[in-house]
């Protein structure tokens, strides 16, 4: 397995995406594209709703995987982690995404009763991609560059 993600990832890489967004009368339309807001082909797209009160999601990260979460509905927290620094987001407006890049791990709480969060990610699912064990994802991020 080609780790190499998680030799150079930083939570510095990870970044609120911005979507174009047009007002209306009627209301408002938020615009994610291929390559032109989003940074990669958008290959798989899921959502997480009717979260449970305490609910936690995530705990993992990608190999190869790119992806955005964006709060269509209510709020939740992203916690970042490189494996030497972490940083926790929350996420409460449905026209900013988050960018989480390879070798990052994610963990999603903190959910508002209603929430509903969309996944964009750049790759078909394929569980080879992910690292489930925390203390794996902290030897592979050990020696970081």
């Amino acid at each position: 397995m080609n780790c190499d993600s998680h030799r150079h990832s930083s939570i510095d890489d990870c970044k609120i995406i911005e979507m174009k967004t047009v007002d209306h009368a009627n209301g408002r339309l938020s615009v994610m594209e291929n390559l032109a807001t989003a940074p990669f082909s958008i290959k798989r797209a899921y959502y997480l709703y009717d979260l449970p009160a305490g609910a936690e999601r995530g705990g993992h990260s990608h190999i190869s995987t790119h992806e955005i979460v964006i709060p269509l509905a209510g709020s939740f927290d992203v916690v970042i982690d490189d494996g030497h620094r972490s940083k926790r987001i929350t996420l409460n407006n449905p026209s900013r995404g988050l960018l989480l890049t390879t070798g990052i791990w994610r963990t999603l709480d903190n959910f508002s009763s209603g929430s509903i969060c969309l996944v964009l990610a750049s790759e078909k699912y394929d569980e080879a991609d992910y690292i489930r064990d925390y203390a794996e994802f902290k030897r592979l991020t050990a020696d970081k560059i």
